[in-house]
């Protein structure tokens, strides 16, 4: 079982949905400035998707935790994330990094989400890469008025 404690994100929502896994996957950055990690590698990443919002679903979710797993475990798990199509070894924005892997699995779940009639929200990903680095993403609020 995991249990970790997560960087909490501030939202004004009435609920608030946690799905932990863990996928094991390799990578490389392909970049000189990234040094032995230029070279193909793996992790078992941690990861923390954080869904929120007001109103749930037929079904009396926010979303099913079944639905979050497959977005993002059946998609990366022992897979080389180089080979996948939403990463490019060309552009430094769609790098392989703890970063990026964050911000994509953000982006999977929230175009999912945008799909649900009762419009929850992706407020954080959390992706622990080895016991002592993780990376936190959070989508910028955008403020009305």
């Amino acid at each position: 079982m995991i249990q970790q404690m997560y960087p909490q994100t501030l939202h004004p929502y009435s609920y608030e949905l946690n799905k932990d896994m863990q996928i094991s996957a390799a990578h490389y950055v392909p970049n000189d400035e990234a040094g032995k990690c230029r070279r193909l590698h793996g992790h078992t990443y941690f990861i923390n998707v954080t869904v929120a919002g007001d109103e749930l679903d037929q079904s009396g979710f926010l979303i099913n935790f079944a639905h979050i797993k497959q977005l993002v475990h059946d998609r990366f798990d022992h897979t080389i994330l180089n080979e996948n199509e939403v990463f490019d070894d060309k552009d430094p924005n769609k790098f392989p990094t703890t970063e990026v892997v964050a911000r994509t699995i953000y982006e999977i779940i929230q175009q999912h989400l945008d799909t649900l009639g009762h419009n929850p929200k992706c407020v954080g990903v959390f992706v622990r890469e080895t016991p002592t680095s993780y990376v936190m993403y959070r989508p910028k609020q955008v403020k009305n008025g």
